[in-house]
């Protein structure tokens, strides 16, 4: 148990130090491309911090353990709203892109719909239903491609301003690293260093985590919906509170809608594909508490502030509580 203890801290160190790595390194690409951060939030930050989850969804799926499966999908989903973009929003009031409202937020509650429905219809999720959901996915995938490449058509970049002896007094001198983070190669090495350390990092800690709860004798499906889920989501958590104190709000937001949507369509997908899931009848009501976060986020990100206040964080972290409450007081 100490053993595991103390691993489970080291992942999350490992962790933060990839998240941060790995927006940074996004965040610099974007630039270069001329391509919108809500784009590499909801595509390569988004589907990178959700390796962990289709790691562990697609071998849970290979050896049977079907709870597992279900459970870190919805339970993540759950997590990422109301735990991450949660704790995002009271650091830092989180403004909504307009693309978000009008394509991303509509487009996960649909997926999150066909979730319920294929899993509430017979109790299980068929090849023909992951099959779906897949092409669901590189249907989103292929539209955010074309709508970023649409919008920054003919987009004008303002020129940098020029250093001169007098502005280069007044500015503070740049770190080696900051220095270093204008050029594209090593951008490139900083964003793939982070991701292997997000996915690395998250093993580590999930690994540890299960062995814990495992010791202390929590079912599967607990196990799934909390330690499971928690761990394999602390990639979206530590990426999106570091993109929020940093105010790549749409990194932040981005990364937590596109890797729900991902969730879905690409982990539960590929693991029915590869193998039809049981779908217990308990995970109806926790798939409804994730369509639940889902409309709540959407609602927050509707209102006339274009924005997720600190006080919609604080109602996402009360959902939270409740939920955890209710997992552990009233198990089904």
């Amino acid at each position: 148990m100490f053993v595991s203890v103390l691993l489970l801290l080291l992942g999350f160190v490992i962790l933060v130090k990839g998240a941060d790595w790995f927006v940074d390194g996004a965040s610099g690409i974007a630039a270069k491309l001329k391509i919108p951060e809500l784009v590499i939030g909801l595509t390569v930050v988004a589907f990178g911090t959700s390796l962990p989850e289709l790691a562990v969804s697609v071998s849970s799926a290979i050896k049977g353990s079907a709870e597992l499966t279900i459970g870190n999908v919805v339970g993540s989903n759950i997590m990422n709203i109301l735990l991450i973009l949660g704790l995002s929003a009271v650091f830092s009031p989180l403004p909504v892109n307009k693309n978000l409202k009008k394509t991303d937020f509509p487009v996960l509650l649909v997926v999150t719909c066909l979730f319920i429905l294929f899993g509430a219809v017979d109790n299980r999720m068929d090849r023909m239903e992951g099959g779906i959901l897949f092409i669901a996915l590189i249907a989103y995938t292929i539209f955010l491609i074309w709508n970023g490449l649409r919008q920054n058509k003919g987009s004008n970049i303002a020129p940098m301003p020029e250093i001169t002896a007098q502005n280069a007094q007044e500015e503070p001198k740049q770190t080696w690293y900051e220095s270093m983070k204008q050029k594209g190669w090593f951008l490139l090495i900083i964003t793939l260093v982070g991701l292997v350390l997000i996915v690395w990092g998250a093993d580590v800690a999930v690994n540890a985590a299960t062995d814990i709860a495992t010791e202390l004798g929590v079912s599967e499906r607990i196990i799934g919906l909390t330690v499971v889920a928690i761990g394999t989501s602390l990639p979206e958590l530590v990426t999106s509170v570091m993109a929020a104190i940093k105010g790549k709000s749409d990194i932040a937001v981005g990364n937590v809608v596109g890797s729900n949507i991902f969730n879905i369509t690409l982990a539960a997908g590929l693991s029915s594909l590869i193998m039809p899931l049981p779908f217990a009848s308990a995970f109806v009501i926790d798939s409804g508490i994730a369509l639940g976060a889902a409309v709540l986020l959407s609602v927050l990100g509707y209102l006339p502030s274009g924005k997720i206040e600190r006080w919609g964080g604080v109602l996402m972290l009360l959902g939270f509580v409740g939920y955890f409450t209710y997992l552990f007081l009233l198990p089904v």
